[in-house]
């Protein structure tokens, strides 16, 4: 016999005790840039490298992220937490970069301090209820000067 669904807050009430690594997820298309901070980025395959990450429907970058085909993912350093928080909370794309290094990558943005960078094209996407699953062909990958990475967990940011 199966059981019921889990509540979305049950879930979400275990989740928040695992640590998830976090990023920031970048994507620039005729010149309109956009950033989101993430959790869910995995490493799916080395052969080929592929990544994944998931996305919420309802994030200012969604539409941009479908229509660009590529994006790039800044693993964020321990000492990032205010870079997470700026990209996590949904302020104007404008608001977001001011101030905040980047240097060019092949295909997006990447954040200045991380600690590295991977760019990738978008091979498919996976409807996933309120988030659509992006799995992306690695096209680059750059390790960057952080020694130590930012950990997200009972919401709050943890540097490991």
């Amino acid at each position: 016999m199966i059981g019921r669904m889990a509540a979305p807050e049950e879930l979400r009430g275990l989740m928040r005790h695992w640590p998830h690594g976090v990023s920031v997820l970048t994507v620039d298309y005729e010149g309109d840039r956009m950033g989101v901070t993430v959790s869910s980025l995995v490493s799916l395959s080395l052969d080929p490298p592929l990544v994944g990450v998931s996305i919420g429907k309802e994030a200012s970058c969604y539409e941009l992220l479908r229509r660009a085909g590529t994006w790039a993912v800044s693993l964020l350093g321990g000492e990032q937490r205010e870079l997470a928080q700026r990209f996590a909370s949904g302020r104007p794309p404008i608001v977001h970069w001011d101030g905040v290094g980047v240097h060019e990558g092949q295909l997006a943005p990447l954040i200045d301090g991380a600690v590295g960078w991977i760019e990738a094209r978008t091979r498919a996407e996976h409807d996933a209820g309120d988030h659509t699953f992006f799995i992306g062909d690695v096209v680059a990958i750059e390790h960057g000067p952080a020694k130590s990475a930012l950990m997200y967990r009972e919401s709050t940011y943890h540097r490991l």
